[in-house]
């Protein structure tokens, strides 16, 4: 089970960064793991809104409808991680939830257990979406490179990089839950979800050695 915002806490996106960083270092159940892939593939997005609208103006003229769509999406990617993680939170809250369920007789211990292997699927899916957001992200930066403002080409870099942390980091929290997914469809899925999270990886490298082969000549 991968760690998420309390249900109860202030969400996410209203906390300032020294807050959320220190309930990220305290000894409680979260944020951890979930909130900070959230975030990274947040942060991947937002970069690249930056990027495109630096590239913009006469100069780009003849690319002006592909970074717009890369703007446009760019920033519905980063409002669709942001709500990832408060998915995540509710995610938590079932599970925490399910295992809290009563166990004293035949009955209960059969309802509690498929209680929790429900919200354990639960739980999967929002770093699953993660994963998918970030993949999103990634093939946005493989189209934006080759015509952004070369001023900032190496934040095209940086929001590969922060899609590749949000995709790996996710693959952990979704394969942490595998063994509670009952449903061997979902499973399937879930597991097919999670090896995306290597293609976005190889989008990183990619994108990663051309800028710095670009900023070292």
């Amino acid at each position: 089970m991968s760690d998420h915002l309390p249900a109860g806490d202030a969400p996410l996106r209203s906390s300032t960064v020294d807050d959320y960083l220190h309930r990220l270092a305290g000894r409680v159940p979260a944020p951890g793991g979930g909130a900070t892939a959230a975030l990274h593939a947040a942060q991947a997005a937002a970069l690249l809104g930056m990027v495109a609208r630096y590239t913009t103006g006469t100069r780009y003229a003849e690319h002006a409808e592909a970074v717009e769509r890369i703007t446009v999406a760019s920033d519905e990617l980063r409002e669709r991680s942001l709500q990832l993680a408060e998915d995540d939170a509710a995610a938590f809250t079932a599970v925490t939830d399910a295992y809290a369920l009563p166990k004293s007789t035949q009955d209960e211990k059969a309802a509690r257990s498929e209680a929790i292997a429900t919200a354990l699927a639960g739980a999967a899916t929002p770093p699953a979406r993660v994963i998918e957001a970030a993949l999103e992200t990634v093939e946005l930066a493989m189209d934006l490179l080759p015509v952004c403002n070369r001023n900032v080409v190496s934040d095209v870099a940086a929001a590969a990089e922060a899609a590749r942390a949000a995709a790996t980091t996710s693959r952990v929290n979704v394969e942490i839950n595998l063994p509670g997914v009952k449903d061997r469809a979902l499973r399937a899925e879930l597991t097919a979800t999670a090896g995306r999270a290597g293609t976005v990886a190889g989008h990183a490298d990619e994108i990663t050695a051309a800028v710095r082969e670009e900023i070292a000549s």
